[in-house]
């Protein structure tokens, strides 16, 4: 298993942090435990992760102002990306901040709160389930202004978030795109057509809800008895399991893991070191 992979001219490891579970619940306000949320920034960075996933939308500017906080002055070879198109309101809602200027807005605050000239790259985030239709921004406008600010040198990389395979299609079509954030896991393959368009195209895959949907009502990699059994063969969390086989999915699969506890943060970093044999590759396969 390869343990790095390229993220808009620079080399990642695979397993990196997401910071949407930094702020408070529903990703809404201060951390409940602050002190604790710093030492989390901090070891990760100590335990190898040079690739953290934020948005200005988290908190909505919590998550970026901790990273500051814990990380500034950022190590050199430290990959930060961030994603625009949504905005919050007062009780938490996302809602679609799509316009070629909104992004253009998002990405300066992006840069503001976290104290940089530069972001790794930043990725769209479709919000085509939130509009009625009568608002729609053009696909092809939102790409073109992300290039622009790679252009001027504010980003490194134009990403997506949330697209189908027919997006990813119409936006290389525009420019380069470097990674690609969409749901997927072992109880979650839907997507399996996209992550193969950007295996062969060298575009990274960072999967999003990784261990199945937040929402209690859909089925969680962790429930999954073949998982559950393996894990307590192997003497693992059923976690590491689900993200381990991501890990062995395709080489070009990301993981942005997010936590606010030290603890859950040490069990998702051991991830980079745990692999599945074929045997246990091809058992889940079978049940997936």
């Amino acid at each position: 298993m390869t343990e790095t992979f390229p993220l808009a001219g620079r080399t990642v490891r695979r397993v990196g942090f997401g910071a949407m579970q930094l702020p408070g619940p529903g990703v809404m306000g201060p951390p409940r435990d602050r002190d604790e949320a710093l030492r989390v920034l901090r070891r990760a960075v100590e335990r190898g992760v040079n690739h953290i996933d934020t948005a200005q939308f988290y908190g909505p500017e919590v998550s970026n102002e901790l990273i500051r906080e814990a990380l500034h002055p950022y190590a050199a070879d430290l990959a930060i990306v961030s994603k625009v198109g949504v905005r919050r309101d007062e009780s938490g809602a996302w809602l679609p901040a799509q316009t070629p200027a909104e992004l253009r807005a998002d990405v300066e605050e992006n840069l503001r709160t976290l104290g940089v000239d530069h972001l790794t790259a930043v990725n769209l985030r479709r919000m085509d389930e939130y509009a009625d239709g009568s608002d729609d921004v053009a696909l092809e406008d939102q790409v073109a202004e992300l290039a622009a600010l790679r252009d001027e040198g504010k980003i490194g990389g134009v990403g997506l978030s949330t697209v189908s395979g027919a997006d990813l299609s119409a936006a290389r079509a525009i420019t380069e795109i470097v990674c690609v954030q969409n749901p997927f896991s072992l109880v979650d393959q839907k997507d399996s057509d996209v992550l193969d368009s950007c295996t062969e195209a060298g575009i990274a895959y960072v999967p999003y809800f990784p261990l199945g949907s937040a929402f209690p009502h859909l089925p969680k990699v962790t429930d999954q008895p073949v998982v559950t059994a393996l894990a307590a063969r192997r003497g693992v969390p059923a976690a590491r399991v689900g993200l381990a086989w991501l890990l062995a999915r395709a080489d070009n699969v990301l993981l942005i893991p997010g936590t606010s506890s030290v603890a859950h943060l040490e069990e998702n970093m051991a991830t980079a070191d745990f692999e599945l044999t074929e045997e246990e590759l091809a058992e889940l396969a079978a049940a997936a």
